[in-house]
């Protein structure tokens, strides 16, 4: 986007912190606006028709919140930790992406990365062990961390950072029990594939080998 593109952009955009458990959006609810998440984590959910919840997705900066051209919200977002998002009005930046086409490339972009990550967890859901799929789900962290902090690709090494979710959710998201994830960390430990320097705070001595215990080909970023 060019400098007259961006600065539209900025006029209609609000920013806004959202303490952790706070709602942010409710499935089925009317979209009213979409946002970019600028720090922090949150996690989507969809609601059974007899009350239960799943978490089906995670966000973190710089992911897209909401979906355009649609009604309703199709999940409900939850912060899962203290979040800072920069919110939109749908009508105003649907009305910029019709004008734009370097935004609506943006936004194109986004929704076949959407895809792509939910046939990867399709795959994790369905066919990982238990190991493997919390080690995935660390191993995603890890990367999330260092492509935080500006580390380029294909920069191997070590990496530390904050669970964004409690063992309980965790465990929903991956379809497991707490205890098979509070199992499994502590395996992952005792190999030294990760060491637990507080309950949330996860240090990776090699990435390669947290990717290995994942199940996927390379620790590489």
């Amino acid at each position: 986007m060019d400098d007259v593109q961006v600065k539209k952009l900025e006029q209609i955009a609000h920013r806004k912190k959202i303490r952790a458990g706070q709602p942010i959006i409710s499935d089925e609810e009317p979209v009213d606006f979409f946002a970019n998440v600028i720090s922090g984590a949150i996690k989507l959910t969809k609601t059974l028709p007899d009350g239960r919840q799943q978490i089906v997705g995670l966000l973190f900066a710089p992911d897209f919140l909401g979906r355009a051209y649609s009604k309703n919200n199709p999940y409900s977002a939850e912060a899962a930790t203290d979040v800072e998002i920069c919110t939109f009005p749908s009508v105003a930046f649907e009305r910029l992406v019709g004008e734009y086409p370097g935004l609506q490339r943006r936004l194109f972009q986004h929704t076949l990365d959407e895809l792509d990550a939910a046939r990867d967890w399709m795959l994790l859901l369905g066919r990982k062990k238990a190991e493997e799929k919390v080690a995935s789900f660390l191993y995603m962290q890890a990367r999330r961390s260092l492509l935080t902090a500006g580390v380029h690709k294909g920069t191997p090494g070590a990496a530390a950072f904050e669970l964004p979710l409690t063992r309980s959710d965790i465990a929903d998201y991956l379809s497991l029990t707490i205890e098979t994830v509070s199992r499994q960390l502590t395996r992952l430990k005792t190999s030294n594939v990760i060491r637990l320097n507080t309950n949330r705070l996860i240090m990776v001595p090699d990435l390669n080998r947290l990717a290995q215990a994942a199940g996927q080909e390379s620790g590489r970023i």
